[in-house]
Formats: C-alpha cells, structure tokens, sequence
C-alpha cells in the first residue's frame, strides 16, 4: 500500500467495530509506540486479543499483521519529526549498547538490500548511464551527500555530469531547463521525502527524461513511473538516517561503471595523478608535513 497507514486508519474509522476502534485510538494516539509492538503486545496494551488484532490489519486490506506492522513502521519514518525520532531511538537503545546496536543494525540493512534489490533494474541503471548524453544528478537534505559522493565519482567517467543544487524552489528547474530524452537523472531520497525533489523527479519525467531512483521502496514518490528504481533499506539513528545501504548500492553502480569503461578511467586517473603530484593535493604521508603548509 502506497498511501500513510494513519490516513488509511482514518478513512474507515466509522466503519470499524468496538474492538477495532480501540486499536485505532491507541495508533492514531501512539504510532511511534505500536510500530515496535508485536500483534500480542498491541492487543495487551488495547485490551483486546491477538487475533482481533491480527483481523483487524486484514479488514485494512493487508495480508496479515507482519504487512500491517511494516506499513506502521514506514508510517513511523515519515511522518516524525527530528525531535520524535530521537525520543523513539533512546527508547530503543541504551546507553551502553549503542554502538553494537547501530553497526549491528546497519549490517542487518545492507544484508537485507542485498535480498530485495531489483537486478534487472539495476543493469538497466547502468546501461543507461553508459549511453545518456548527459548525467543529472539529485539529492537533498540527508541524501545530499550520497547524490555528492555519486556525482564526484561520475564525474571522472563521463565528461558532462550535473549536481543538481538547490536552495529555493526555482533554482531546481533553472539547472533542468535543458534536460530532455537524451538524458539520464539519478534521484537520490529518503524519508522524510523533500517536496522539491518529488517535484524535480515529475518534471524530469514530463521531459521524456529516463529517472533513476535511489530510494527506500517501490511505493517511495519518486519511485513512481521511473525509468530504474533501486532500493535500500534505510531506518532511523537517533535524530539522523542511516544511509549506509543506499550507499553500498551507489558503490555497486560506480564499481559496474568503472568495469564497463576500464580504459578511459584509466587515462583520466592517469592525468590526474600528475595534477595532484604537481599541486600536492595529497599528503603523502604521516611523516610529510610539507603538503598541508601554506
């Protein structure tokens, strides 16, 4: 289900009986308390059974209460705010586990990306950046820096790839206003989803444009009617994402972009080495303090 599971909750409140009214007030009241509970724990907490639970995430039309339980939980990381987030994730985790806690659940998300990705979506991804005249690339607030590290690298490969930068809403369409068919846009996004992406993305489709998605699930509104959707498991770390699976799949499409044009990289690291060597843009080593003299 692509719509909010609390707007769901909502448009059949009326319908609902006694018992499943309940459980809607508790959601409705307590989403980012039910998101962790079990369909045992959520009736518990009610006052009703487990199996009236589990009836009622199938009279909301999904299969049962694990499908129920990950569109809660979806709900969860769209619609909190920075400072609700870091409530729920002090909840979660205490003091003395937070780092095994954090490199264990991030080993979990890219273990987990690595079951759902789509490959066939991910060749078609590379096919087309291999033969787009020009690479738009799109990402902001969180996912600004992965749509940075994608462009930087890109850019060593192919000769006219854009960073598409905002910092009000006309801007965006300004750097878009040349794109067209010929061209390849990599949107990079995540809960919470910026409106100006989303908007971006619909431009870019309405230009014939074939759009690359990297985001967190097929039902994501940038995912829609796109050329490629990638998708990576992404949770929340306090007040902050964790981001490190979308950037194990951006590191999957440089690597494949870097087999495919072997030789020109080649060349251009060639010509680069020299430039940096020249202008001692690398320290070259913990003994050599001359590089970072002024």
């Amino acid at each position: 289900m692509s719509r909010d599971l609390i707007e769901i909750i909502e448009s059949v409140y009326s319908t609902l009986s006694k018992g499943q009214k309940k459980i809607s007030d508790y959601i409705l009241d307590h989403y980012d308390k039910a998101a962790y509970m079990t369909a045992a724990k959520l009736g518990d907490e009610v006052g009703v059974s487990e199996s009236t639970v589990v009836r009622y995430a199938i009279e909301l039309g999904f299969e049962g209460y694990p499908e129920f339980h990950s569109a809660l939980q979806e709900t969860l990381r769209m619609r909190l705010t920075a400072v609700q987030r870091m409530e729920v994730s002090d909840d979660r985790i205490s003091e003395g586990e937070i780092l095994d806690s954090v490199l264990t659940s991030d080993a979990e998300r890219i273990r987990k990306t690595l079951e759902n990705v789509d490959r066939e979506a991910f060749d078609r991804a590379i096919e087309a950046l291999l033969s787009a005249r020009r690479i738009y690339v799109i990402g902001m607030r969180s996912s600004a820096p992965l749509a940075d590290f994608l462009s930087y690298y890109l850019s060593l490969v192919f000769d006219d790839v854009r960073r598409v930068r905002t910092t009000s809403g006309s801007e965006v369409f300004e750097q878009l206003m040349r794109i067209d068919e010929r061209d390849v846009m990599i949107a990079v996004s995540f809960p919470r989803y910026s409106t100006r992406i989303v908007s971006a993305v619909d431009y870019a489709l309405g230009a014939g444009v074939k759009v690359i998605s990297i985001t967190d699930s097929v039902a994501s509104p940038i995912a829609s009617g796109v050329f490629a959707t990638l998708t990576a498991k992404s949770d929340m770390v306090s007040f902050g994402d964790s981001l490190v699976a979308p950037l194990s799949i951006i590191n999957a499409i440089i690597v494949a972009i870097g087999k495919k044009k072997k030789d020109e990289i080649g060349k251009t690291l060639s010509k680069l080495e020299t430039v940096w060597e020249e202008y001692n843009v690398y320290n070259k080593g913990a003994g050599d303090r001359s590089a970072s003299k002024e």
